[in-house]
């Protein structure tokens, strides 16, 4: 396991890579982990080097403490008296919005593991993950309402996307928490675990991702997330093209020619 250099912003954002697994944790514990703006520079930024290092097939996206993101930490924003217009579009442009496009933009497959409560902002960061696994203990809050705000982050893009407008609205209207169990049945999550059992079971999926064919699932990705704004002649020619380009490499060789000699394959990443 390789760990990032110690500094500042790297003690609130750990990173180690393992296995090509890239583990992003969350450092701030002691504030339920409500991350600032040098946090969501440093994790768009981890996330941007997952997609361009080979090295890297798998990303995790974990916490520490008993909180997987409290939101945005709000304290330093400035007031209303400080504002001029155009400031609030421009700093959700460049702030929250970037952030969870970050993670539906990785060419590598990205993991939640949602250790607590995770809520605003925090829990579109996990919600905008392929994957999303839970501890028993986590819950989801879309907090904004409560606070006279408006969801940020891409959270109305997503949560219709996952569960429907009239369940997202329920979730969006009210602000009650939803624990992790409800989370699945209604398919914002994908497993709920035992919290001693979560990183376990993180590191078992992601390492079996890591070990795939990653252009193949990074252009499945790419089909999946495009599908849900396109109709069905755009989807047809994205995913014609997708296979063309994925059959130029050498895990989509390997895969076939394992096939015809009736072995398992091994996936390289190329």
């Amino acid at each position: 396991m390789t760990d990032s250099p110690q500094g500042s912003v790297d003690s609130l954002v750990l990173h180690a890579t393992d296995n090509g697994v890239s583990w992003i944790t969350l450092n701030r514990p002691e504030l339920m982990n409500a991350v600032t703006g040098d946090q969501r520079e440093r994790v768009i930024s981890l996330l941007a080097e997952a997609s361009a290092n080979p090295a890297v097939r798998a990303v995790v996206v974990t916490a520490t403490g008993k909180g997987f993101c409290a939101g945005a930490d709000l304290r330093g924003a400035p007031g209303a008296a400080d504002r001029v217009a155009g400031d609030v579009a421009r700093m959700i442009r460049r702030g929250a919005q970037r952030l969870i496009s970050a993670v539906l933009d990785c060419e590598k497959p990205v993991i939640a593991a949602v250790n607590g409560t995770a809520a605003g902002i925090g829990a579109h960061l996990a919600l905008a993950c392929d994957l999303v696994l839970a501890a028993e203990s986590a819950q989801f809050v879309e907090v904004f309402a409560r606070r006279g705000l408006v969801p940020d982050g891409g959270g109305a893009y997503l949560l219709p996307r996952l569960i429907g407008p009239q369940r997202a609205k329920e979730l969006m209207f009210f602000g009650d928490p939803l624990p992790a169990a409800e989370a699945a049945r209604l398919g914002l999550v994908n497993r709920v675990v035992p919290a001693g059992e979560l990183t376990a079971t993180a590191r078992a999926w992601a390492e079996r991702l890591a070990q795939g064919p990653t252009r193949a699932l990074a252009l499945t990705k790419q089909l999946v997330n495009a599908s849900l704004d396109t109709d069905r002649a755009t989807a047809f020619a994205a995913e014609a093209m997708a296979q063309e380009i994925n059959m130029a490499t050498s895990d989509a060789n390997e895969g076939v020619t394992s096939f015809v000699e009736r072995r398992t394959p091994k996936y390289r990443g190329l």
